[in-house]
């Protein structure tokens, strides 16, 4: 019997009529894709037409994700067909029984792929279909449960052997096993190592990390990933394994693999189910072998939106007030990893407008913005913050964003763009919002300068949301509500559960101190005054600093004190 193909079976049920199957194999011409694919493409017909017209003239069973049939029966089963497999042709082992293993797939007559699942199973394939977005689901489901013991079951893994040529009988410090580049490389490309690498990369994203450290020590490795600002540590692979999946990561990000004496940056597109996650790779050399750090751009996991951020009705009027001022310096300040980028990228989604000309240079590009116009800054070639800027006077800006103002230069383009009518947004590296003011005047910046162009200085840290699974209730000691003038009866403070992995937090608020420039406040930046003497007046004029907006977020059960005294100053 001559097997049918899926666009004969498709007309023989009435779903498309002849003329659309030429429609579509014509079309099919042009994009090189599949006709199912390229049917639904056109709208001709929906995917969930495709697996029901097959299963009926296959008479397969069809299975939806909603029936809770589509999962693997056990985890274990998931050993049988690599993640990477699964996701490319959407196939999912569901159970076994005896030598008979039951598969989800969305593509029964590819009999290529049926006749590879069972090389690779070493079983015998009993089918049923799925639609390709309910597989997708099942399998991110599936393995992501499955995740943990993976990355543990290959790190285990990796203890067992310990091939001849990392065998170092007596360790000095500096020194290393090293093996030829040819083989360095072919090492970097096994399967454990792969494997490894992904599942650690993996892993990272699906707890929300923000960055991986992979350190070398004198008799191990330390894998560490930073999730809500703190580093937690995770079973490390066997030490051997550190020049081969350093040298994995090298060739992912494309750095030089043999230059162990330097540091090297680079950067790394992961390719998930549904979207694309960004990582920034550095390098750098230890005594014990190389240290890289994996910072994780992870677009779809961060809300760039103001008012979810964690400020305050009135400091977020404040905000907005500034930033859709029709000209004016906007600077938000704060150390390292306290959320300025966030906060930045969140006030220019806010001002996008058809209308305005958008243009940024960062140092690089975390996030990407429709509608806006971003330059990845390179000092190596000349390309500088104030050499951008400098063009972007002359490209007609409304709105210029500049990653961070960092010397003289920079600070005097900014100011000059913002008395001749553009609006600018910025950061500084200060502790708090008064003093962002002096800094400037120290550099170099004349008060008279200052004073007309600043319209709002905003301060922030990030701080550890509690759990709403596990956090508990307590009452405040006597000490504690005079100490920090508490005045609400219960507080809140971390527990740990599994939904937390046991911290007792989950997710980050920012806590604000937003000095909007007044009158007065400018009267104060022309006399030059103390940034003691500028934060008194702004307090005076109704300023929260990050302390007290953090000791309110403790009133409202969001975090705990133990928390705001860990990133703010009492």
């Amino acid at each position: 019997m001559t097997r049918l193909r899926l666009g004969e079976i498709l007309i023989q049920q009435g779903i498309i009529s002849p003329a659309q199957l030429n429609q579509a194999i014509e079309a099919q011409k042009k994009q090189h894709g599949r006709v199912g694919e390229v049917l639904v493409q056109l709208g001709l017909i929906k995917e969930i037409d495709i697996v029901v017209a097959l299963a009926k003239q296959l008479n397969i069973p069809y299975i939806s994700h909603d029936s809770g049939l589509l999962k693997p029966q056990n985890p274990d089963l998931l050993k049988l067909l690599p993640r990477d497999f699964a996701q490319k042709n959407y196939v999912l082992p569901l159970s076994l029984n005896n030598n008979s293993l039951t598969c989800a797939i969305f593509d029964p007559l590819d009999l290529l792929l049926i006749d590879n699942m069972r090389k690779i199973t070493g079983h015998d394939l009993n089918l049923v279909l799925a639609t390709k977005k309910d597989i997708a689901r099942a399998i991110e489901e599936s393995y992501t449960k499955g995740g943990q013991s993976s990355l543990s079951e290959a790190v285990q893994d990796s203890y067992e052997v310990t091939p001849k040529e990392h065998v170092v009988s007596e360790r000095k410090e500096g020194d290393e096993a090293e093996l030829s580049i040819d083989r360095l490389i072919e090492r970097a490309g096994e399967a454990p190592v792969v494997k490894l690498v992904d599942l650690i990369i993996r892993q990272a994203i699906d707890q929300r990390a923000s960055d991986i450290h992979i350190e070398s020590y004198k008799e191990k490795i330390s894998v560490r990933y930073r999730i809500d600002g703190a580093l937690y540590e995770i079973p490390p692979p066997a030490r051997h394994l550190l020049l081969p999946i350093v040298s994995r990561i090298k060739i992912l990000a494309k750095l030089d693999i043999a230059e162990k004496r330097l540091p090297q940056d680079g950067a790394i597109a992961a390719k998930l189910e549904d979207r694309t996650v960004d990582l920034r790779v550095s390098t750098i050399p230890t005594i014990w072998g190389e240290k890289v750090v994996l910072r994780i751009l992870d677009q779809g996991a961060v809300n760039l939106d103001l008012a979810t951020l964690g400020f305050d009705v009135k400091q977020l009027e404040l905000v907005r007030k500034g930033i859709k001022s029709p000209y004016g310096l906007c600077f938000v300040t704060g150390p390292t990893g306290s959320g300025k980028s966030t906060t930045l990228y969140s006030a220019l989604r806010e001002i996008i407008d058809s209308t305005k000309n958008i243009m940024t240079a960062e140092d690089p590009v975390e996030y990407k913005l429709e509608g806006v116009n971003q330059i990845h800054v390179k000092p190596d070639i000349g390309l500088t913050f104030a050499a951008a800027l400098r063009s972007f006077l002359r490209q007609d800006p409304d709105i210029i964003m500049v990653g961070e103002v960092r010397d003289l230069e920079t600070a005097q383009i900014c100011i000059r763009a913002a008395l001749t009518g553009h609006l600018v947004l910025s950061t500084l590296h200060t502790n708090d919002a008064a003093s962002a003011i002096t800094r400037l005047l120290d550099i170099g910046i004349p008060s008279y300068l200052l004073t007309p162009s600043l319209n709002v200085v905003i301060a922030q840290r990030l701080a550890r949301k509690l759990c709403l699974n596990c956090k508990e209730a307590f009452e405040p000691s006597a000490d504690q509500r005079t100490k920090f003038g508490l005045r609400c009866e219960l507080i809140y403070r971390p527990k740990g559960c599994d939904k937390c992995n046991h911290t007792g937090y989950k997710g980050r608020l920012a806590l604000g101190e937003v000095l909007s420039v007044d009158d007065e406040v400018r009267a104060m930046i022309a006399k030059n005054a103390l940034y003691t003497d500028i934060k008194e007046v702004a307090r005076k004029n109704g300023m929260a600093t990050l302390f007290e907006t953090g000791l309110k977020k403790v009133e409202e059960g969001l975090t705990s004190i133990d928390e705001i005294l860990t990133v703010t100053l009492l």
